[in-house]
């Protein structure tokens, strides 16, 4: 073998691919719904777009990002968030001049991040995101988060649960960033390297260490909520008025801060109920500086980011019953053989009139016996065989056969297509 699979990446197999689709095609129909259009983006932008939208004090800007020089030696980054890429289009293409709020989502976007694999986390994975550009008001993020709950319930995820949080604006976030830095400075003998140096560029990422001993001596740690300036605690007032008013549970968590410098007050986060317990699903917010930091004018914006390959692997850790994905099979509706070589081109122009019926219709392509195409069909998991032999096409008819129940009708050629067609539709009727 020449080489394996990079280190961090995927292949999704034919087997796979399906309920992929399903996966995607609920999410689609769940962001139309909401009234957002779909947007897509280069796979890689320029490195300063990343930097100055994430913040170079980040770990995606300063550890996680693909970066390379292209030949003509300008600097050039494999996305690892898509929010900064849409930011960049919103301005470059003018859309900020259109009828504002302007919804936009993504859907199965690559996202690169050099980081240890973990689960449902790969170096490459993909996202579903939605972004809405020009709404000030908290409805905006309480509609995101709802349509990202909904998505997650519909997939049939068990305990999917919301934390919200703000963590206010560039008005009130300084003041708490100095009483943040005060109480740190007492702590910096138990916190890990990392976390004594954020203390000094963004001690507000502090709040988000993964390490449980530094976790420890956060829980008397200064809260945003206690400096939020009047602008910045009405629009969580309001957020967590229009979540009641949906009947959504919500737990305030002051430890939300998520892991880029963007965002201003709502951030919000989603988990759900696994074996091994709660696992993140989704999480995003509000940016309303981005989008002028980038180079355009003021707009405020807000949205939210969902790993499909962590939904997929919170699917794999449900029952099948406990499953509402409804997934469309590949397999053929008919599997069209004939008895010998010479009457493959019968069997081909009879497999295509199928398919211009809208019937899945497939044939043997490798010169199999008839007896080994029943195998063959039978592993595909055809619902019927139509079958041709020299009597069959003297006659100008074929045998159609249902693979479950092996009942057979003879049809002339012409009208196999409408006459499969009709015996689909009785057997899902009865069924």
């Amino acid at each position: 073998m020449l080489t394996r699979i990079p280190k961090g990446t995927k292949d999704v197999l034919p087997t796979e691919s399906p309920r992929l689709q399903a996966i995607e095609a609920l999410m689609r129909e769940k962001a139309r719904l909401a009234g957002y259009a779909e947007i897509r983006t280069p796979v890689f932008e320029h490195t300063e777009l990343f930097a100055r939208a994430a913040g170079e004090t980040s770990d995606v800007v300063r550890k996680e990002m693909y970066t390379f020089k292209d030949k003509g030696d300008r600097s050039i980054t494999l996305k690892p968030e898509s929010t900064a890429g849409v930011v960049r289009a919103f301005i470059e293409s003018g859309l900020y001049a259109q009828a504002l709020p302007l919804k936009v989502y993504y859907l199965s976007a690559p996202h690169f991040r050099y980081e240890a694999p973990q689960a449902g986390r790969l170096r490459e994975h993909h996202q579903f995101g939605m972004e809405c550009f020009g709404a000030q008001q908290a409805s905006a993020d309480a509609e995101l988060i709802l349509t990202a709950v909904d998505v997650l319930s519909s997939l049939g995820l068990k305990g999917v649960a919301l934390r919200i949080n703000s963590i206010g604006c560039p008005n009130c976030r300084p003041a708490y960033q100095e009483k943040l830095r005060e109480f740190l400075h007492g702590k910096a003998d138990k916190l890990c390297k990392d976390c004594v140096e954020r203390t000094e560029t963004n001690p507000l990422r502090v709040l988000d260490c993964k390490n449980p001993e530094c976790q420890k001596e956060l829980v008397d740690a200064p809260r945003m909520l206690d400096y939020l300036c009047d602008e910045c605690q009405d629009h969580f007032e309001d957020l967590k008025r229009f979540l009641e008013a949906a009947d959504i549970d919500f737990v305030v968590d002051t430890g939300i801060v998520r892991g880029l410098d963007y965002y201003t007050k709502t951030v919000f986060e989603l988990t759900t109920d696994t074996p091994t317990g709660t696992m993140t699903a989704c999480g995003g917010g509000r940016y309303d500086k981005l989008v002028e930091q980038v180079g355009g004018p003021s707009i405020p914006a807000v949205g939210f980011g969902m790993g499909i390959e962590r939904v997929v692997m919170l699917l794999d850790q449900l029952s099948p019953e406990d499953q509402k994905l409804t997934v469309l099979s590949n397999a053929p509706d008919v599997f069209v053989a004939s008895l010998n070589k010479a009457l493959a081109v019968n069997a081909f122009d009879l497999m295509l009139g199928f398919r211009k019926r809208g019937l899945k219709a497939d044939m043997d392509h490798a010169a199999r016996s008839l007896k080994a195409q029943f195998k063959y069909a039978d592993k595909l998991g055809a619902a019927y065989m139509a079958i041709l032999g020299d009597d069959e096409i003297a006659k100008g008819v074929v045998k159609l056969r249902n693979m479950n129940t092996k009942e057979e009708w003879e049809v002339t050629i012409a009208s196999a297509p409408d006459a499969l067609q009709k015996l689909i539709h009785k057997s899902a009727e009865e069924e």
